[in-house]
């Protein structure tokens, strides 16, 4: 992270380092969050737009980096909200049709944890990112999203949840479904 102080609110400099210093990294995390490479680059591209509106009004008290993951992230939702939508029509469009192969350049940048990440619920998928592959504290994923701590964790233990079912024992991720034995009063199972 950079020095938060650093970014005055409305100076279009200031804006750029932000822009060169963040771009990757909120690319990188809507990625994880959405699977989608070009959704990812539009949604970061649009999170960057309402970010430049709204910068003469930017707080900074406020870490910059984590107000653009929130605008990002929150323009995910949106993208995955609308992407629902679209694959109803995209089935009817289908229908009658026998399934497209599927893009051999698509199949190497979505791997499985990619492909798991997208079927979690973004919120949660987006927790996951920020805390495991950015190396956010919970406050500052709290601060970010806009949610308690406590929601934060909720958040990241529901994803591991989802994640160790979704990929199970092949990533040596417990499987939440293995029964628990109790101990016996000597400690022995």
């Amino acid at each position: 992270m950079s020095d938060q102080t650093a970014y005055r609110p409305g100076n279009a400099e200031d804006f750029d380092r932000l822009y060169q210093a963040a771009y990757p990294r909120l690319l990188r995390t809507v990625y994880a969050v959405l699977g989608d490479q070009a959704a990812a680059e539009d949604c970061v591209q649009d999170a960057f737009v309402r970010a430049f509106q709204a910068w003469p009004r930017f707080r900074p008290e406020r870490p910059a980096e984590a107000w653009l993951h929130q605008i990002a992230i929150n323009g995910a939702i949106s993208y995955r909200r609308k992407q629902r939508l679209r694959q109803v029509g995209e089935l009817l469009r289908r229908l009658g049709r026998p399934p497209a192969e599927p893009d051999p350049a698509n199949a190497a940048l979505a791997g499985e944890v990619v492909a798991a990440l997208a079927r979690l619920p973004v919120k949660l998928a987006a927790a996951f990112v920020l805390r495991h592959y950015h190396g956010y504290s919970n406050r500052e994923i709290a601060a970010s999203m806009g949610v308690s701590e406590r929601m934060v964790g909720l958040r990241l233990a529901q994803a591991r949840e989802r994640l160790a079912r979704d990929l199970g024992p092949a990533w040596g991720l417990p499987t939440p479904a293995s029964p628990r034995v109790p101990l016996s009063k000597s400690g022995d199972a």
